[in-house]
C-alpha cells in the first residue's frame, strides 16, 4: 500500500521522499555500526545457519546469471591485504628454505672435511706412535751401548758366584749382549772361582761362533790357565788349540795339543782325541 503511495506523488515530491528515508538508513546503519558488538560464538547452530544462508546466497547467484543478470563480486580489501601479506610470507618462506639448503650444503662439505680430517688425525696418530716406538727403541739401545761400553767394575747381582753364573746364561737367552756383560762382570768380581774359568770358557764358545777365532783366544787361555782337572778342560784345550792354529800360530797350537796328550789324553773320548790329531797334523806338529 505504501509502495502505491509513493507513485501516485508527484515525481519530485517520490524522489525528495526516498532521498530521506536513505539517509535514515545510512545513518541508521552507521548508529549500528558505531554500536559495539558482541563477539560471536560459532557453536553448531550458528555454524548450521551460516551454511544454509551461504547455500541461498548460491541459489541466489546462480538464479540471477540464469536470468542474464551477471553477479560480479568485488574482493573484500582486507582479503586482498590478506592474500599480499600471504605472498609477502610465500617469499620469506621460499628465501628461508633457499638459506636452509645452503645450509645443509655447506653443512655437507663440512662434514665430509671432518671425515678426511679424522683420517688424517689417525694416520698422523698412527706414524707418532711408530715414531715414539722407534725412539723408545732407539733411547733403549743407547742406554744398553753406554751401558756395554762403560768400564766394567765388580759387582754381584745375587751375591755368590753361582747365583751370578746361573743369571748370566739366563740373560744370554734373552739378551745376548748384557748376557755377555754380566759374564765379563763375573770374571772381575770372582777371578779366582771356578765359576770365573766357566764364564771365560762360555765367552771363548761364543767368540767361536761369532768365528772370531783371534777373540776366543784369551778367554780359553785364561780358562785354563794353571791347567784345572775340570771335566770342561779337556774340551776347552782342543778348542784352544783350533783357535790357535785357524790364526796361524802353529807353534802355540801344538803347546796346547802336548799339554792336552799329557794332561788329559789318557781319559779323554775317541771325538777329542780325533780332533786333536786332525789339528796336530794341520799345524805340522812333530
Amino acid at each position: 500500500m505504501k509502495a502505491d503511495l509513493m507513485l501516485k506523488l508527484p515525481k519530485p515530491s517520490r524522489n525528495a521522499l526516498m532521498t530521506a528515508l536513505g539517509i535514515s538508513l545510512i545513518a541508521g546503519t552507521v548508529i549500528a555500526q558505531a554500536v559495539p558488538t558482541e563477539p560471536i560464538i560459532w557453536d553448531k547452530r550458528r555454524l548450521d545457519q551460516l551454511d544454509r544462508n551461504v547455500r541461498k546466497l548460491e541459489r541466489a547467484i546462480f538464479q540471477r546469471n540464469s536470468n542474464g543478470q551477471p553477479f560480479l563480486m568485488e574482493p573484500d580489501p582486507e582479503v586482498v591485504a590478506l592474500q599480499g601479506r600471504v605472498g609477502g610470507v610465500d617469499r620469506r618462506l621460499a628465501d628461508v628454505e633457499a638459506t636452509l639448503q645452503r645450509m645443509n650444503g655447506d653443512i655437507e662439505r663440512l662434514t665430509i672435511d671432518l671425515e678426511n680430517m679424522k683420517t688424517e688425525n689417525g694416520r698422523l696418530r698412527t706414524r707418532l706412535g711408530e715414531s715414539e716406538a722407534r725412539l723408545s727403541t732407539l733411547e733403549t739401545r743407547a742406554r744398553e751401548e753406554a751401558e756395554l761400553n762403560a768400564p766394567i767394575v765388580a759387582n754381584s747381582p745375587t751375591g755368590t758366584a753361582a747365583g751370578d753364573l746361573a743369571a748370566a746364561n739366563r740373560l744370554l737367552s734373552t739378551n745376548p749382549a748384557r748376557g755377555e756383560r754380566a759374564l765379563e762382570v763375573l770374571i772381575v768380581t770372582w777371578p779366582d772361582a771356578e765359576e770365573a774359568r766357566i764364564a771365560n770358557v762360555r765367552l771363548g764358545d761364543l767368540r767361536l761362533e761369532d768365528e772370531d777365532a783371534a777373540g776366543a783366544v784369551p778367554y780359553f787361555a785364561a780358562a785354563l790357565r794353571g791347567w784345572p782337572t775340570a771335566g770342561w778342560a779337556p774340551e776347552a784345550t782342543i778348542k784352544l788349540a783350533e783357535a790357535l792354529e785357524a790364526e796361524d800360530q802353529s807353534t802355540d797350537a801344538c803347546i796346547a795339543l802336548r799339554e792336552f796328550r799329557t794332561r788329559y789324553g789318557a781319559g779323554a773320548p775317541a771325538s777329542l782325541t780325533s780332533r786333536a790329531t786332525a789339528v796336530r797334523t794341520s799345524a805340522g806338529c812333530r
